[in-house]
């Protein structure tokens, strides 16, 4: 046995910035983890994700080369050779983990942990050898989240025609026809990928619009811009019957008082993701589960069990990356003595990558409206700023929601190309409790895409000036 200072089961992004944090700090730590460093945002979610989206990002602009002048012959979309660059690009960041654990000392017990009352945890090597550690000061469960198929609509996964998130980032080409059961982000962005490689692609949304969780503008502009693209969309639909065979599937959809029957080479179930809190040793040791399943965790990130905690995916709240990753950090800092502010879960930007790109930060409208707010909009469209006209990518806008009286950011929406480098503007002016003229006070270099923030909110103040 093994004794550290603390002992992290999971090296996802919220534990291995843990451990890197506590290292920092002087504390010994250990990571349990089975598969490469990194988890799922690093082996099979964000990064591989995104380099396919710039690959399609890249196919689109080909497409339009003739604009500029630019005439190229034969072009062919392969799916493949874009696949294997995700890939490698997936293994150089999972290896840059693994660098910097070697850099702060923290050891990676690579196998499959259980908890064990007591701050203690016991390993499966993978040689099926088994050895029990103890943790001085924590025990953190990171232990993630995981896909899921849809049973009830005879979508169980069979990685082969009924696919999840982690089997479209590695078949070797992209499908003739496709359908894309769930609206969210990760449905969105393979809706684009694979609509770029030349899929016919049909998306399947429960809810009244694509991305649900947007405000409804946001909603409504990806919704025009997909359409332009060929992609259709089918929401407030009701899957009703499926049939999956080994070369198909045929699936019959009620959607706007119509019947659609869609016969498709692949069908991509992105409708969620369950937490891993299975087979870890919740049950021994007593830790308490939320509602819906999560661990329950307070605002320190503590469990019901003295001396055990849990951040990212399988802690609940928002599951993204950079959500887990604050927390992380934020729960490194306490175990090591600091007074850190504690995670703004109101604050977290929320990022969607397809083309044109869809960010968001705060309140949506109909928030505003629920809340009964006192609010006035701001909004200016990419067509009237100049750097998007050069670049050829004027679809979107920037809103910008603000409190009435006082001028704070109650909310700020993009949709448009690079939308999601764009909005930590409105996360800092936010989280630092900025009023639209402190955001105005600011000049924003022409021509820029941050032009168009600055016209929204001298558009919320009734002073817009290019539109």
């Amino acid at each position: 046995m093994a004794l550290f200072d603390v002992i992290i089961l999971g090296g996802g992004p919220a534990g291995y910035v843990c451990a890197i944090r506590c290292a920092q700090l002087g504390m010994q730590v250990a990571v349990i983890e089975r598969e490469g460093l990194g988890g799922t945002c690093v082996l099979w979610g964000c990064i591989p994700a995104k380099s396919l989206l710039e690959s399609a990002g890249l196919a689109i602009k080909v497409g339009k080369a003739a604009e500029h002048g630019i005439t190229l012959d034969g072009i062919t979309l392969d799916f493949g050779p874009a696949m294997k660059r995700s890939r490698g690009i997936s293994a150089q960041n999972s290896k840059g983990v693994e660098f910097l654990f070697k850099k702060y000392k923290v050891q990676w017990l690579r196998g499959e942990g259980m908890l064990d009352k007591g701050k203690k945890v016991t390993v499966t090597l993978a040689d099926g050898k088994k050895e029990t550690h103890e943790a001085r000061k924590a025990v953190v469960i990171a232990t993630g989240s995981r896909v899921k198929g849809l049973p009830q609509a005879g979508l169980e996964l069979d990685r082969n025609v009924v696919l999840s998130s982690d089997e479209v980032l590695i078949i070797e080409k992209a499908p003739k026809t496709m359908v894309v059961v769930g609206a969210g982000a990760v449905g969105c962005e393979f809706a684009d990928v694979f609509n770029a490689f030349g899929s016919q692609v049909t998306m399947v949304e429960v809810a009244s619009t694509i991305l649900p969780i947007e405000d409804a503008d946001s909603s409504a502009e990806l919704t025009k811009a997909f359409k332009k693209r060929k992609i259709e969309i089918l929401t407030g639909a009701r899957i009703t019957k499926t049939t999956v065979t080994k070369t198909g599937a045929t699936l019959v959809v009620e959607s706007g008082g119509k019947t659609h029957t869609l016969e498709v080479e692949k069908v991509l179930v992105a409708a969620g993701r369950a937490p891993n809190v299975e087979k870890i040793g919740l049950e021994t040791v007593g830790i308490a589960k939320s509602a819906r399943g999560f661990v329950k965790i307070t605002e320190k990130f503590e469990t019901n069990v003295p001396g055990y905690y849990a951040i990212g995916d399988v802690a609940g709240n928002q599951m993204l990356a950079h959500k887990g990753s604050r927390e992380g950090h934020v729960l490194a800092d306490l175990l090591g003595g600091e007074h850190p502010h504690l995670v703004n879960y109101g604050n977290i930007p929320s990022c969607t990558y397809c083309h044109p790109e869809v960010a968001s930060i705060g309140l949506t409208e109909q928030q505003c409206k629920d809340q009964k707010l006192d609010y006035k909009i701001g909004k200016f469209p990419f067509s009237a700023n100049g750097r998007a006209r050069t670049s050829g990518e004027t679809d979107g806008f920037v809103k910008i929601i603000r409190d009435a009286k006082y001028g704070e950011i109650l909310g700020a929406h993009i949709v448009g190309a690079h939308a999601t480098e764009l909005i930590h503007e409105l996360v800092v002016a936010r989280e630092n409790e900025f009023t639209v003229e402190e955001i105005d006070l600011a000049v924003h270099a022409h021509p820029t895409l941050s032009e168009a923030i600055g016209e929204a909110v001298l558009d919320s103040m009734g002073k817009m000036l290019h539109a």
